[in-house]
């Protein structure tokens, strides 16, 4: 299952309301580490897909949620289960680092 796009408006269904954990990706276009990471979340959706979502938010579209949240840094990752920040983690690192993180918080 590829990532999905998650915005102000659909934050609440598709992540807090969520049926499985959720890792969304805080980002935006001009961000270089974003754009490294953004094929190995990819390929680590496909491989998890049925253990956890991974959603993608672009803070300059959608400015509420990372406001309400705090994000300040990008590119930031933030694992939600049950509707809660269980664990994130910031900055770009290499696909096998992302995937163990993500199955160690899972």
């Amino acid at each position: 299952m590829a990532t999905i796009n998650v915005t102000d408006d659909s934050f609440k269904a598709d992540v807090l309301e969520a049926d499985k954990p959720v890792l969304v990706d805080f980002w935006a276009e001009w961000c270089g580490p974003c754009k490294m990471i953004g094929p190995s979340l990819e390929e680590i959706s496909d491989e998890l897909s049925d253990q956890v979502t991974i959603a993608k938010m672009d803070i300059m579209e959608n400015t509420g949620i990372p406001g309400e949240i705090g994000v300040q840094s990008i590119p930031l990752m933030i694992l939600f289960k049950d509707g809660k920040p269980v664990a994130q983690k910031l900055g770009a690192a290499p696909k096998s680092q992302l995937k163990s993180w993500i199955e160690s918080e899972l």
